[in-house]
């Protein structure tokens, strides 16, 4: 199921009153390690100011904003962002294990960490924020943003592939729930895959499943339509509704019922 916004961002009635949100794909030549780059913008002119919750994904992101360019790690809790005025910011969000090759060290290092982008490529992140901002279309800022991950693209990484085939496996089937049967369907020790993950992903298997669960939750309860709970809860394979209501309140702080109704 496919939100108007996209998956994890959360109260998309109220969210898309708010801001636009577009994704592009990358360009061919940096598709290995860049899953999509997103622009939002957004006019609050004589309005009040818009607090946006998101619902993170298990992916870094390198966003180009007028505080700064920064990359961001994978946010194991809830992620808000306040809107005010006027204002546009560009995102590169990578594939799963796609940043590795660019950081050079586990990617859990990252994790709820926010990390000036110069640190990581160096002082060209400068210009190239200026020149992202500067531009007035999304094909041009996108075009800056690349032009900076070119100077220091990494060779080819087979690793970072497989695991982003692995993290696609689990968001394309939210039911998978055990680590055992996605290390046996990958032929890869359990232990083997935990370590993998850590060092690519920022973010063990199990929570990726756990967090592909609580964006299929969460859309169906933003799609406005009567819910079966239950139902659900077996299609994602949760052993009851209970389990269910207790792993989306532990994250979102509200029962999926009542963050349906807030709708």
């Amino acid at each position: 199921m496919n939100g108007v916004l996209g998956a994890g961002v959360l109260h998309q009635e109220a969210a898309a009153n708010r801001f636009t949100l577009a994704r592009h794909e990358p360009a061919a030549d940096l598709a290995a390690f860049v899953d999509f780059c997103w622009v939002i913008r957004w006019d609050l002119t004589g309005q009040p100011p818009h607090e946006q919750s998101i619902l993170p994904h298990p992916n870094v992101n390198l966003a180009f904003e007028d505080s700064g360019a920064a990359v961001y790690g994978v946010d194991t809790k809830i992620f808000t962002r306040r809107l005010t005025g006027t204002g546009k910011a560009l995102g590169v969000r990578f594939r799963p294990g796609g940043f590795r090759p660019f950081f050079g060290a586990p990617v859990s290092t990252l994790n709820d960490r926010v990390v000036p982008a110069s640190d990581i490529f160096g002082p060209a992140a400068g210009p190239a924020l200026q020149q992202v901002m500067a531009a007035a279309l999304d094909d041009a800022m996108i075009d800056c943003a690349s032009a900076l991950l070119r100077r220091a693209a990494p060779g080819p990484d087979p690793v970072a592939d497989q695991v982003a085939h692995i993290v696609a496996t689990i968001t394309a089937d939210p039911a998978l729930c055990r680590v055992g049967e996605l290390a046996a369907a990958f032929g890869i020790p359990e232990r083997r895959l935990q370590r993998l993950f850590a060092d690519y992903v920022g973010v063990s298997p199990k929570w990726v499943m756990r967090r592909a669960r609580l964006h299929e939750v969460a859309l169906r309860a933003d799609a406005g339509d009567v819910v079966d709970w239950a139902g659900l809860a077996t299609d994602l394979g949760y052993a009851d509704q209970a389990h269910l209501t207790r792993d989306f309140t532990a994250t979102l702080g509200v029962p999926p019922s009542r963050y349906a109704a807030r709708r």
